[in-house]
């Protein structure tokens, strides 16, 4: 057995918050969210070296990728709690140990729906045949691992009675920790605090185990609940960077983090996060998924150090705390000195990268480098932005099965637009031509010439990386096929192009995607 480390002891000090981090779990269940094994790697090492406690790295039933995601996360990680998700299943179980085996600390991390809603709809069982499967799964996880986490799926909507039972069976077999989650967002603050004093009041051996809490945004309230819950004696915060997650998203790590840091005097806890390390995470989970941060996003959003009001600029000119709580460096948000253009040399473009929170490896360097220089031809002045959005490319392209090699596109109110494309596809270079209704039309309809498929095109989306007549296009093009839905993105100078780089590292994430088939309810 596994020995028991201090993120399960029910001693923890006082001021000590737990993050837990699933952004690789539930993150990846948003809608149009999916990365492959080694952009799941990338991101647990941003993780890990963030501070982060606990990474639930996946749900290992769900597919061979995911099982080999969570299985070498488990080999790479060292510092962080590497945690498997499972359902109240034996296979599910058996499935989260083997994968975990190689980890240097592990945790499986078990759930069933306790509400009443859960256990007449999607589970059609009584509420004693879940409470022996509480029994039944905390006991077999505790085969592969001390450390077991016991969730009751809509713990906000049961019955307390019930809820405290099952928490009373689930530590009496083994759990170390008591996750309680908000699964639909719809606990009011108080109310979610009340409950985690009830439970510190009424579960009787409840002093052996952390409290955990899992809250969803769907009333914009995940940040709020959890920090709550935490002032009436939670432990542990479930959370994913830049809030991803099913429907309206989870509790925003970066979002959590900062209001403990930043109120102190109100919420006294200390997590070991490094602060530092926030925007890198939030910038990579963001170019990998395809998922833009929203302009106006707390902590982590382009607008959130902005001030474009006279009176706002006039007093951060005469002292930063009139109007910014935090310094951007908190945060790791740093504008560099370092201006960049065409006769900028490598050694400056990766200083620039560092500055920016990147560290790539030497092929990736390399390859970038040739973007910038390329750029940097295109545009009298690279901005920061512009050297965001070339690195989020060059992250996202990385390992794809379809790769963009070049386009000519003719059109014009006298012509009907058509598009020459070449692509490579596993390595085979692949041409095709294509008339379309206008010229991004055409492009795609040639990417569909050289790959054939049938998804759906909901969203086709540009916007500009910086201003001026010579920025870059950011494009976001969505994909969806049989209930998948993915996202890509892509920036250039030239729309079109941008727009055929987008469509394929959409439609390579779909391929990833087809691999992946969500797990069933458990029923009886």
């Amino acid at each position: 057995m596994a020995t028991t480390h201090d993120t399960a002891q029910p001693a923890a000090q006082e001021d000590r918050i737990i993050i837990f981090d699933t952004t690789l779990r539930d993150g990846e269940q948003s809608p149009g969210c999916s990365m492959n094994v080694e952009e799941k790697l990338r991101v647990a090492a941003v993780l890990e070296g963030m501070g982060v406690d606990v990474i639930e790295a996946g749900f290992p039933i769900a597919s061979e990728g995911d099982f080999h995601a969570v299985n070498e996360i488990a080999k790479r990680v060292k510092e962080s709690v590497v945690c498997g998700l499972a359902r109240a299943a034996a296979a599910d179980i058996d499935r989260a140990g083997e994968a975990l085996q190689p980890a240097a600390r592990k945790r499986i991390h078990t759930f069933i729906g306790t509400s009443p809603l859960h256990r007449k709809y999607q589970l059609q069982l009584d509420a004693e045949q879940v409470h022996e499967r509480v029994i039944d799964s905390v006991t077999r996880a505790r085969r592969y691992t001390d450390d077991v986490e016991w969730s009751g799926m809509d713990a906000s909507r049961t019955e307390p009675e019930f809820l405290f039972r099952c928490i009373e069976s689930a530590i009496k077999a083994g759990a170390t920790t008591i996750n309680i989650p908000d699964t639909v967002g719809y606990a009011y603050p108080e109310e979610f605090a009340d409950l985690i004093r009830e439970i510190r009041n009424q579960v009787p051996n409840i002093d052996k185990a952390i409290i955990s809490v899992h809250c969803h945004n769907d009333l914009g309230l995940a940040v709020a609940n959890s920090l709550r819950a935490v002032e009436a004696g939670a432990r542990q915060i479930e959370c994913t960077i830049n809030g991803i997650g099913e429907r309206a998203g989870n509790c925003s790590l970066e979002e959590v983090v900062m209001a403990m840091r930043v109120r102190a005097d109100r919420l006294p806890y200390r997590t070991r996060i490094v602060t530092q390390d926030i925007m890198k995470a939030s910038r990579l989970v963001s170019a990998i998924t395809g998922f833009q941060v929203q302009p106006n996003k707390a902590i982590v959003g382009a607008n959130a150090f902005a001030h474009e009001s006279g009176i706002h600029q006039d007093g951060v000119l005469k002292n930063a705390q009139t109007y910014e709580i935090m310094r951007p460096e908190d945060v790791g948000l740093v504008r560099s000195s370092l201006v960049m253009g065409k006769h900028s040399g490598r050694h400056a473009f990766k200083k620039k990268l560092e500055d920016l929170g990147y560290a790539l490896g030497e092929n990736a360097l390399n390859d970038a480098f040739v973007r910038f220089k390329a750029l940097a031809d295109k545009k009298k002045e690279v901005f920061d932005e512009d050297i965001v959005a070339l690195v989020d490319d060059e992250i996202q392209e990385a390992g794809q099965r379809i790769r963009f090699v070049s386009l000519y596109v003719q059109c014009g109110s006298k012509i009907k637009p058509t598009a020459e494309l070449e692509l490579e596809v596993d390595g085979v270079k692949k041409t095709a031509v294509a008339m379309g209704d206008g010229p991004v039309d055409a492009t795609f309809k040639a990417i569909r010439a050289i790959y054939p498929h049938d998804a759906e095109l909901p969203l086709f989306q540009i916007h500009a990386v910086t201003e001026g007549t010579d920025a870059q296009a950011e494009v976001t093009v969505r994909l969806e096929e049989n209930g998948k839905t993915v996202n890509g993105q892509a920036a250039d100078t030239d729309t079109l192009v941008a727009s055929a780089r987008a469509y394929i590292a959409a439609l390579n994430k779909l391929l990833t995607k087809r691999e992946k088939t969500a797990p069933a309810a458990l029923s009886a």
